[in-house]
């Protein structure tokens, strides 16, 4: 009598990874553990197979919520930062990735601002020492 193999078993690591995650998700439901499924997804997943999501996604929607969700997701900009995940650094170039110029540009002024005047200081050697090299 041959042993039965689980379908976990024979599913590509990347790939039980996402299945998990979505289940983490599912079970908690909240904005938070959405948003924390994006890297998991972005890591994981080609982008073939993350297109192939969103379609299929957005097809067991009714068209107007399809509308309004794939409208929502490519016209909202990034929104506010959430809290970091690994590290801040790792969460900000995250973001980064999916914000808007003008949330980038505000952001970017408001934290220069809110800066100590020596870190700003700092700040602006660095930039410009990389402009230069």
């Amino acid at each position: 009598m041959s042993k039965k193999t689980s379908f976990s078993a024979l599913m590509h690591r990347p790939h039980l990874k996402v299945v998990r995650m979505l289940g983490y998700v599912l079970t908690l439901g909240t904005q938070d553990a959405w948003w924390g499924l994006v890297p998991v997804l972005m890591a994981r997943l080609t982008v073939e197979e993350r297109a192939a999501l969103a379609f299929m996604g957005l097809k067991a929607l009714d068209r107007d919520d399809a509308m309004m969700t794939a409208e929502a997701a490519l016209c909202a900009g990034a929104g506010q930062p959430q809290a970091p995940l690994f590290g801040f650094m790792d969460q900000a170039a995250f973001w980064a990735d999916m914000a808007d110029p003008e949330e980038l540009e505000a952001y970017c002024l408001a934290s220069f601002n809110a800066m100590p005047r020596g870190r700003q200081a700092a700040f602006l050697d660095h930039v410009q020492r990389r402009q230069a090299a």
